[in-house]
């Protein structure tokens, strides 16, 4: 309620107001009278005076924050709504999967996701439950003329808290959505062609230079310029796309050069072989077994979704035919084999 609104003619502040007027008449009716008084009755007039300026303000401020509350209610509803929406489309790419049995797995991930993306949501509701309260809390002791500065204090602290875990809550539930969508495309919409591998490795790489550079990673690549196959090059990228990305998440600490390499070898058999390595920490024997489950990751309070290295599995194993694994290596860091047939099914 601001101080303008009323009810049947009734102002928040219209006793404040005839005390403040009563003041003014009486020390009207003193200022001829004893001037020690008149001081001192004019000391306490002004002090009540900046006490009601003073309440309006917190009202006024109250008003801002309860626009503000509703602003982030109105918001986390519509992202909420968004989430459930999301979900319900994951629920039904996870039957088309399943009949076309081409992501048998699907139906484990959506339990998954479902769980991963009620935590943020939920905090968030819980968050603005809380700043709700603390709102209506506040409002109450404005109406009653009741305030301190104490009271106000805690309950911006409180407002500026649930405000940050709102938004962040938020946008991890977005983020899982986002990865979950790509996990869940119908593989039949990837483009299938003839092309170059070496082109596209090159042109992979090349997309990811802004993340390389600002690390100060190189790449290497070794792959025969003349071995064509027959199949989706998307999927190819996709699949360096994200070892590149788990590589300068998880293998490199901040500050410290890595070589990542990607070497290609064409079998008699008509099968590609591809390995991708780095030199960074590699992976502890204790995850090794771990690793291509979905939403496994060992940065879950820094970004991690464990998605990554998931997709790769799907990718390789449906698209492309083939097989992936992680190799037993002396040297440092971690090393994938890919083998899948030059032609696709």
């Amino acid at each position: 309620m601001s101080e303008g609104n009323s009810k049947g003619g009734f102002s928040l502040f219209d006793a404040e107001e005839r005390i403040l007027d009563g003041a003014k008449r009486l020390l009207d009716r003193m200022k001829d009278g004893d001037p020690q008084l008149l001081s001192e009755v004019g000391i306490l007039a002004d002090a009540y005076s900046r006490s009601v300026r003073e309440q309006r303000r917190l009202v006024k401020v109250s008003d801002r924050l309860q626009n503000q509350m509703t602003q982030l209610n109105q918001e986390l509803v519509r992202r909420r709504a968004e989430a459930e929406e999301a979900l319900e489309q994951l629920r039904q790419a996870q039957e088309t999967l399943v009949q076309t049995e081409k992501l048998a797995s699907l139906g484990a991930l959506v339990g998954g996701v479902a769980h991963e993306i009620n935590t943020p949501v939920g905090i968030a509701l819980s968050c603005a439950s809380h700043l709700d309260d603390s709102t209506k809390a506040i409002r109450a002791l404005f109406e009653a003329d009741d305030i301190g500065v104490d009271d106000f204090e805690r309950y911006m602290d409180t407002a500026a808290d649930t405000a940050k875990l709102i938004v962040a809550n938020c946008e991890r539930a977005a983020d899982l959505i986002r990865s979950f969508k790509q996990v869940a495309v119908d593989r039949t919409s990837s483009e299938r062609r003839t092309f170059r591998l070496a082109d596209t490795i090159a042109e992979t790489v090349t997309s990811l230079r802004p993340n390389l550079r600002q690390a100060g990673h190189q790449v290497a690549i070794n792959c025969p310029t003349d071995l064509v196959l027959d199949g989706y090059p998307g999927v190819i990228s996709q699949v360096l796309t994200n070892f590149v990305m788990n590589s300068l998440t998880h293998g490199y600490e901040t500050g410290r050069r890595g070589h990542l390499r990607v070497q290609v070898e064409a079998g008699a058999d008509d099968l590609v072989r591809l390995r991708y390595s780095d030199d960074g920490q590699g992976i502890s024997e204790e995850h090794r077994n771990r690793i291509f489950d979905p939403f496994f990751t060992t940065r879950r309070g820094s970004g991690g979704s464990g998605l990554g290295l998931h997709i790769v599995f799907n990718l390789v194993t449906g698209p492309l035919g083939g097989t992936v694994v992680l190799e037993n290596q002396d040297a440092p860091g971690a090393s994938f084999l890919l083998e899948f047939p030059r032609i696709a099914p």
